[in-house]
């Protein structure tokens, strides 16, 4: 992959990565480092903890996340990150916009 191509798929990555957060924390509720390899089990969503961080405190923020403390077996407590009410709304507006544009741009490319 040129670096051009990896430029873009980066760009892309960063923009689907909200969506792709909010859906894995409406599975169950997950720490930060979690998340990360989540995220990593599918090479394309594939991002670094200095990328998540800042998304999950936007998240929390904005109320679409709850955040809880919850004792570690292994190490001091962590921080959990679960879906409000609002980011479950959110999700699905997102999702509703995603699968437009994913139809759309399908459409285009059948053509190519």
């Amino acid at each position: 992959m040129t670096s051009e191509n990896e430029a873009w798929a980066s760009q892309l990555r960063k923009g689907v990565l909200e969506l792709a957060v909010l859906g894995l924390l409406a599975q169950q509720p997950r720490y930060g480092s979690q998340l990360v390899d989540d995220l990593a089990a599918h090479p394309a969503l594939a991002i670094s903890a200095g990328t998540v961080y800042p998304l999950l405190a936007r998240l929390a923020r904005s109320d679409l996340v709850r955040t809880t403390w919850q004792e570690s077996p292994s190490g001091p407590p962590r921080k959990y990150y679960a879906l409000s009410d609002a980011g479950r709304a959110q999700l699905h507006a997102m999702t509703v916009a995603f699968d437009s544009v994913a139809t759309a741009l399908r459409s285009v490319l059948e053509g190519a």
